[in-house]
């Protein structure tokens, strides 16, 4: 393995090791920001759009939440009821835990909804939560109306948009929706092109409780505190996942950070020069780059804690893997699957599972943690010492697969949504929640419900269980294609217009009997 160090950089990620197509050319070569003056990009006040829609009973809710202190914490310190710190919230696992969700409610007349934020520009990024506060990215196109174009359909197109572009950080107040601070992350034309369904602002942000680390893709990595001063800065290069078998077609970027410690782990499979890397959250240094034999991809890693022992695990077509994420090691290497990785892996106890379905491979299989090695196998039926099941047509192409309460729910573009035994792999039923429009978007689940958001804006209500229970369908009268996120009573699900807060931000954990009665709240 050859060693690189700082005088020996020249691109925006240090590696390594050497992989197939070192030096990258689909990483642009550059000399990274390294201090002294850098330009700071401020704050600038958003138009009255902006201001949020409330009611008189919301404003109850809110004089609940400044006299209980419902969902206050000390910096940095996690709380699990309300904090959704990162794709997919705690432990990637996309489940809330401990309060009330409604199962209906309606956009046009408020009925159970908190507050909606219109939000401009264009993103497929979820929400973040952490205290009372919620963060939301998006890129500002210099076109009007500029849009993306939903549905289930296999153009390769790119959007042609070569216009300025603003991305900014947003900050939320999670009682009201109102925003706090609006704060410009970057300013220029896009180095790289969308895909027509993409947005500019396609990746999450991730928090600590201080800090927010967000990933812009070709256009940095960049950390605020959570009053919106800008802490650091990474220029990562050029950032390409664009189609693997036409380079010419250009889709932007996608994949999410993460946290481990005070490390942010961020996954760049690219057209070439593809790497695994790890910045201090503190100071923005890269701490080590690991290359890999990889395709452009969409997923975000996912952190495995079992035992005494963490990995970084990263879904790929030729290259999945588990890796160290103090150093970077690869602890063991799958190949094969759907060649354009967009699920994220989800851990189930000491499986995990791993889900692609795009060209002719698809299959839906469970991980043994202690897997080492090269652990590919001859077929992708079956079991091996290392893979406890899989099954060959199960696999999802674009929405992460969920696990909550001892059950695995696995839902494809076309709305058909498989429920199976994490442990066997058992399938207990195969149903369509919903036809005639794309899925795209993550479910999330919580209260013994599982929800999915269809790109055309419907939110398709389950029951939770082995049998198929259809409860609600409620339509966001617009187009939603970013993961929906949960924070205590909260469902906030981020429209291409608005972010929506439905449910009660004050509601009574699920073990209290008494329903929540806010007259007799006292200061």
């Amino acid at each position: 393995m050859t060693r690189v160090g700082p005088r020996d950089m020249k691109a925006g990620c240090i590696i390594t090791n050497d992989p197939p197509d070192w030096p990258p050319q689909g990483i642009a070569l550059h000399q990274p920001y390294r201090g002294g003056t850098m330009d700071l990009l401020t704050s600038q006040p958003l138009s009255t759009q902006l201001i949020p829609t409330m009611t008189s009973r919301h404003l109850i809710l809110l004089s609940v939440i400044l006299f209980t202190g419902a969902t206050t914490s000390p910096a940095g310190d996690p709380v699990p009821e309300t904090d959704w710190r990162q794709f997919r919230g705690p432990a990637a696992s996309g489940v809330g835990r401990g309060y009330q969700l409604p199962e209906s409610w309606n956009i046009e007349t408020g009925d159970e909804v908190a507050w909606q934020t219109r939000i401009p520009g264009l993103g497929h990024s979820a929400v973040i939560v952490t205290g009372n506060r919620v963060f939301v990215t998006t890129a500002v196109s210099g076109i009007k109306e500029a849009g993306v174009k939903v549905g289930i359909y296999g153009n390769i197109a790119s959007v042609d948009d070569k216009t300025a572009h603003s991305w900014r950080l947003l900050c939320l107040d999670r009682g009201t929706g109102e925003v706090l601070w609006n704060q410009c992350l970057h300013r220029g034309v896009p180095r790289i092109k969308r895909h027509t369904k993409a947005t500019h602002a396609n990746a999450t942000p991730v928090t600590d409780g201080r800090r927010i680390v967000v990933s812009l893709g070709s256009e940095g990595l960049h950390c605020f505190d959570l009053d919106g001063k800008r802490l650091w800065k990474r220029d990562l290069g050029l950032l390409d996942s664009g189609y693997y078998q036409v380079p010419a077609a250009q889709w932007g970027f996608g994949s999410s950070p993460i946290l481990f410690e005070n490390t942010v782990i961020i996954q760049c499979d690219v057209q070439k020069g593809s790497c695994l890397a790890a910045f201090s959250l503190e100071t923005g240094q890269q701490l080590w780059g690991i290359g890999r034999d990889e395709v452009p991809t969409w997923s975000t890693p996912t952190l495995w804690r079992h035992g005494n022992r963490s990995q970084v695990v990263l879904a790929g077509y030729r290259h999945s893997g588990g890796y160290d994420p103090r150093t970077g090691q690869e602890l063991w290497k799958l190949t094969g699957g759907g060649d354009i990785p967009v699920c994220t892996p989800i851990a189930a106890g000491d499986l995990m599972i791993l889900s692609s379905a795009h060209g002719p491979s698809r299959p839906l299989r469970a991980i043994r943690f202690d897997a080492t090695g090269d652990i590919t196998p001859k077929s992708t039926s079956g079991s091996t010492r290392h893979i406890a099941w899989s099954l060959p047509s199960d696999g999802i192409y674009m929405q992460t697969p969920i696990l909550y309460d001892g059950l695995l729910y696995a839902c494809r573009m076309n709305g058909v949504l498989g429920c199976y035994d994490p442990a066997t792999g058992k399938r207990f039923y195969r149903e369509r929640v919903g036809g005639g429009v794309g899925f795209t978007a993550s479910p999330v689940a919580a209260d013994g419900k599982l929800f999915f958001a269809s790109e055309d804006g419907r939110v398709h209500v389950v029951a939770a269980g082995r049998t198929y229970k259809h409860l609600a369908t409620n339509p966001l009268g617009e187009q939603c294609m970013a993961t929906p996120s949960l924070s205590g009573g909260l469902l906030l699900i981020r429209g291409q217009d608005h972010v929506f807060a439905i449910g009660t931000p004050c509601s009574l954990p699920r073990s209290t009997t008494a329903a929540s009665d806010t007259t007799s709240v006292q200061p």
